[in-house]
């Protein structure tokens, strides 16, 4: 990140994107909130007034997958009619929201504040990768994009570590300040060079990408970049637009929409994401035999999450998915025995709940959580691939509505033992699909992909 007077500089490419991926951060923190201060919720002296109840806690808890699910479409239609920059700011806004209705702990503002939370994270894996792709040069793009996924799972480590020390007002100040600093920023942050040239602001983008460079405007690179954006909005000008009903019915993807489907539907009850939720009532319920507290324990998941999203980007593929599955169901079933054992009067070590509570953890940010980014790309054209991408990112914000605001029933009714064998039935369904009816499609083009979908013999007429 040096200045150079011939190659220029990078270092505000890496400014401006950390700043934008302040968004992810606080959509990280928000994600894990429920953990630490289920809790000092359900405490005799919660700050609410009076302790919650297991239901209310999973209604609060799973109401940001569902506020979510209604951002991705409006933070796509923001980006695309009103810039990328601006859509940015507006992720920080509703998050500083979120913060200030917890200070005012009622299970109504409880509940705004989770809205107001999960709508932006609907739009952060929408807006923040498309601005920090279109600002980045092609030689730092990849270490970029990275970020998107380090800095949510800072944010969860973050949340963890403060909920674990300081009380509910503070906590809820410290990440207050976040947002409303980022959003302040942001007004010297530039507009995506892009979208200045979609509106035909042609100067503008020399100077923005110049700047961004550390280059002089007449410098034939920025020259050569701005040509270069100007072809492809060219290009996505003359590409026929292609309606998401057209998309579902035609014949040639149905097979791989089925496929899509199935897959999203069993990731997003595949079961870690209510551990990354629960993380402190779940090891407070195992029982754990360690002197360091569960709170202390759960510092544990955030930092296996991160380190597994880096084994991803080297190792990532079809394959990882399937061994990524087995292993889960295999964890998931010794967490659900250890529960069975713990119902029926016995004990285990405590490590060993604690353990397999991580490989999920583990499992599923080094696989499991990629699974449609790597698939979609693979199995569409580019003409489509970003609105299949919308449709099935939406749903799965859905489906973890779902499982978060069950969660609670289903250990009511029969437990957690029987929760958690669901999970580990869930996670090797998945790994046997995927094995058997997703084919490798790392090296191979769309066509090669899609005829290898199309022999699957559950997918024949």
């Amino acid at each position: 990140m040096n200045q150079n007077p011939s190659t220029g500089h990078t270092y505000k490419q890496w400014l401006v994107v950390i700043l934008a991926n302040f968004a992810l951060f606080v959509s990280g923190a928000e994600t894990s909130w429920i953990s630490p201060m289920t809790k000092i919720l359900q405490a005799p002296d919660s700050p609410a007034g009076e302790p919650l109840s297991d239901y209310a806690i999973s209604w609060i808890a799973s109401l940001m997958c569902f506020a979510a699910m209604l951002g991705t479409p409006i933070y796509a239609y923001i980006a695309d009619n009103y810039g990328r920059k601006v859509a940015v700011m507006s992720l920080l806004y509703p998050q500083a929201m979120s913060w200030a209705l917890k200070l005012y702990p009622t299970p109504v503002t409880l509940t705004l504040s989770r809205i107001f939370g999960g709508i932006p994270a609907g739009g952060c894996f929408n807006v923040v990768p498309m601005y920090v792709k279109e600002i980045s040069q092609d030689s730092i793009r990849g270490v970029l994009g990275s970020l998107l996924i380090l800095s949510q799972n800072l944010g969860v480590l973050f949340m963890y570590i403060i909920g674990a020390y300081l009380d509910y007002y503070t906590v809820q100040w410290a990440v207050l300040g976040l947002p409303i600093v980022a959003s302040v920023l942001m007004f010297k942050a530039p507009e995506a060079p892009a979208y200045l040239v979609k509106q035909g602001k042609i100067d503008e983008a020399i100077e923005t990408v110049a700047s961004l460079r550390g280059l002089d405007k007449s410098d034939k690179t920025v020259q050569d970049v701005v040509d270069c954006m100007k072809e492809e909005e060219e290009k996505s000008n003359n590409t026929p637009d292609i309606s998401i009903t057209s998309i579902l019915i035609d014949k040639k993807w149905r097979r791989s929409i089925i496929i899509i489907f199935i897959v999203t539907t069993l990731y997003g009850f595949s079961g870690a994401y209510s551990i990354t939720v629960y993380a402190f009532t779940l090891l407070s319920y195992a029982g754990t035999d360690f002197e360091i507290s569960p709170e202390v324990q759960s510092f544990s998941f955030p930092i296996v999450m991160i380190t597994a999203s880096f084994i991803l980007a080297v190792f990532g593929g079809p394959p990882i998915l399937v061994g990524a599955y087995i292993a889960s169901a295999i964890s998931f079933s010794v967490i659900a025995t250890c529960f069975l054992i713990k119902k029926n009067g016995g004990s285990v070590p405590g490590w060993l709940p604690l353990s397999m509570m991580i490989s999920c953890v583990f499992y599923f940010a080094g696989g499991i959580a990629s699974i449609i980014f790597i698939l979609i790309p693979e199995m569409f054209s580019f003409q489509i691939c970003g609105k299949i991408m919308g449709v099935f990112v939406t749903y799965i914000w859905f489906i973890e509505f779902l499982q978060l605001l069950l969660y609670a029933p289903i250990i009511k009714l029969f437990g957690y033992d029987i929760l958690f064998y669901l999970y580990a039935t869930i996670n090797l369904v998945s790994g046997v699909f995927t094995l058997i009816f997703i084919a490798e499609t790392m090296g191979k083009t769309e066509q090669e992909v899609q005829n290898a979908i199309n022999s699957k013999r559950l997918f024949k007429k």
